[in-house]
């Protein structure tokens, strides 16, 4: 008789701890369970023949920005530009640095203090890159670089 119950006892504990078990895979994450596992054992991939990127910069352009009606204060923007280019063309674009100030100081000048200050880092990249793409395609010339980066950006 004690041995029956024990049993019986066994038994029970048994199939309620499957049925929790199931529970708990039927209502658990199993999906984002599996993407970690996966996403931890995955390896980024590596193009081999891509050239790894040089990066050229271009520090102080420094830039009197136009007076708001009523200001009696000057108003400035301070940068440094960091160019990512390729090591074969790394040279060139040390060489056209003169040229990129003057296309930047022109680009930046047009902002007043008001306009400058309510736009973002990525913004004033965008028009930079912008103002160096219409100069390179005005001389009919290539860009020796891919993208114009703001590694510093004061407005004061």
């Amino acid at each position: 008789m004690k041995l029956s119950s024990m049993l019986a006892f066994a038994g029970v504990a048994l199939f309620s701890a499957a049925i929790a078990g199931g529970a708990m895979w039927w209502y658990g994450p199993h999906d984002a369970v599996a993407g970690a596992a996966s996403a931890e054992t995955a390896q980024p991939v590596i193009d081999e023949d891509k050239a790894p990127a040089r990066y050229v910069t271009l520090d102080k352009v420094i830039v009197m920005l136009k007076r708001n009606a009523g200001d009696t204060q000057a108003h400035y923007i301070s940068t440094d530009l960091v160019l990512s280019t390729t090591e074969e063309n790394e040279k060139k674009a040390k060489e056209h640095l003169p040229m990129l100030r003057t296309v930047a100081v022109r680009a930046l000048s047009s902002y007043a203090m008001n306009e400058a200050s309510a736009m973002t880092v990525e913004q004033f990249a965008d028009r930079l890159n912008t103002a160096f793409e219409a100069t390179y395609a005005a001389e009919k010339t290539a860009k020796p670089f891919t993208e114009v980066m703001i590694g510093k950006l004061i407005i004061e």
